[in-house]
């Protein structure tokens, strides 16, 4: 609307300016004409005197030529007269141009027939009719060109009025334009904002379809197929739990049958055994412990997903568990003669944690630490408090980890740089150090080393002094 309003205003002052600009170009012609019949009269007489002195038929027929040409020419000037006034002047040349043309007729007359007459009456009278003609033309010139000037004027003061109706018009458009962009962009970018706020909760694992604004009818549509995909995403998420709970409850049972059955054969239960059939049943006793540890950590991943998982939270040192975690990881370490650095605060402020399962971190987070640094390598374990939170680093010298892996590494099922692994491991990291209140993130450059860290919240003084 605005833009067509603006069109219409700019068309209306240019026709205006369209109007007086051709009144110009008329008035000029009218001019380039006044201008025309002052020569074309000049030529008449000059014409009339040599022929009442020569008598000759050729003069005479070129007066008539020029005649004929100044009456062409005054007819046009008769045709462009826009006023009264106008109207006049031309009235009074024509006027005196007829009593020029009447007396060199009668004179012509007198000549050819031979009779005598009044001479120096009728060059008067002609010299009265041209000076009238003339006088008429100039003062024709003088009120057309006035009318040239105040046109000129007409024009500026058009454009003048142009512009300023083009400014305000523009102006007005200009704010309406914002006004109206400022509230549909925010009709569109406030619902995309808070889809976008949604979509990293559903990458946190929030499922619930809690989406609802006005918006367009696009988006609104769009909210509810949101809204959906949260339903269907939440389904399958409670159905992929519920399947990896009953699976491992399931598989739990007989496993535990398979561990002790074997551990009963290892202990002579069944009879002699030789050495050969002792190391086959070490074998399968080592590989159901480690399917039981690994069914174990499914049931334990899916009650922390599902916010069954209780926590026994008391205060406690950081530093005495990474101490343990070390001890327990030291076999490992020497193996492949890798050095541990620790470098734990001094500074101590109460932590509230579960000490077994923050225990399980560190175990996990040392030993990926010592699993991926190479031979002769060193592991840096770090401790300080940073604006009210303790902050834990474990860096290690290994390939480091690709930027786009560095989210993706704490899901389910993730491979640790792409080697063998349950990928369960760090999920769990993840739940433990998020039901604390905390959070953790990998820090690494591909090729110079890992740095796992995660913070958790100092009690308060207040609480402290309860």
């Amino acid at each position: 609307m605005m833009i067509i309003i603006m069109s219409i205003s700019v068309t209306i002052q240019f026709k205006k300016l369209e109007d007086v600009t051709y009144s110009i170009i008329d008035i000029n012609k009218r001019l380039s004409n006044n201008k025309k019949l002052v020569n074309g009269l000049l030529t008449l007489v000059n014409y009339e005197k040599k022929f009442i002195l020569l008598k000759d038929d050729n003069i005479y027929n070129n007066f008539l030529k020029a005649r004929n040409d100044f009456d062409r020419s005054f007819k046009g000037l008769m045709i462009v007269a826009d006023s009264q006034q106008a109207e006049k002047m031309i009235s009074n040349i024509n006027q005196a141009y007829q009593r020029y043309q009447g007396l060199f007729d009668k004179e012509v007359e007198s000549l050819r027939a031979g009779k005598p007459y009044p001479y120096e009456w009728y060059t008067l009278e002609k010299e009265n009719a041209t000076s009238a003609i003339m006088a008429g033309l100039r003062e024709l010139r003088t009120y057309i060109e006035n009318s040239n000037y105040e046109k000129l004027i007409n024009l500026e003061q058009a454009g003048i009025n142009a512009r300023k109706v083009i400014l305000v018009v523009t102006i007005l458009s200009i704010i309406c334009g914002m006004v109206l962009s400022v509230f549909i962009t925010r009709s569109i970018t406030k619902p995309l904002s808070i889809m976008r706020e949604k979509t990293g909760e559903i990458a946190r694992g929030n499922y619930e379809s809690d989406l609802h604004f006005s918006s367009p009818r696009e988006i609104n549509e769009l909210m509810h197929d949101f809204n959906f995909m949260c339903n269907k995403l939440k389904e399958m998420a409670t159905m992929k739990s519920d399947f990896f709970s009953l699976m491992s409850h399931e598989l739990r049972t007989p496993l535990t049958s398979i561990k002790e059955g074997t551990n009963l054969l290892l202990e002579g239960v069944g009879g002699e055994i030789n050495e050969k059939q002792r190391r086959l049943l070490s074998i399968i006793s080592e590989e159901s412990n480690r399917l039981l540890e690994l069914i174990n950590s499914i049931l334990d991943l899916s009650k922390m997903e599902a916010g069954m998982m209780t926590y026994n939270f008391v205060q406690a040192d950081i530093a005495s568990l990474i101490r343990k975690a070390v001890i327990e990881i030291e076999p490992l370490a020497k193996a492949k003669n890798i050095r541990g650095e620790l470098n734990i605060s001094r500074e101590t402020l109460p932590v509230k944690m579960d000490t077994e399962k923050m225990l399980q971190v560190l175990r996990n987070l040392i030993a990926n630490a010592v699993k991926f640094t190479p031979h002769g390598g060193r592991v840096k374990i770090s401790t300080q408090f940073k604006n009210r939170n303790l902050e834990v680093s474990i860096a290690d010298e290994g390939p480091g980890i690709p930027g786009e892996n560095l989210v993706t590494i704490f899901d389910k099922f993730q491979s640790y740089h792409n080697r063998k692994g349950t990928g369960l491991g760090l999920a769990m990291v993840k739940n433990i150090i998020k039901g604390h209140g905390g959070r953790v993130w990998a820090e690494s450059v591909s090729g110079q080393g890992s740095t796992f860290k995660f913070v958790l919240p100092v009690i308060p003084y207040s609480a402290n002094k309860l």
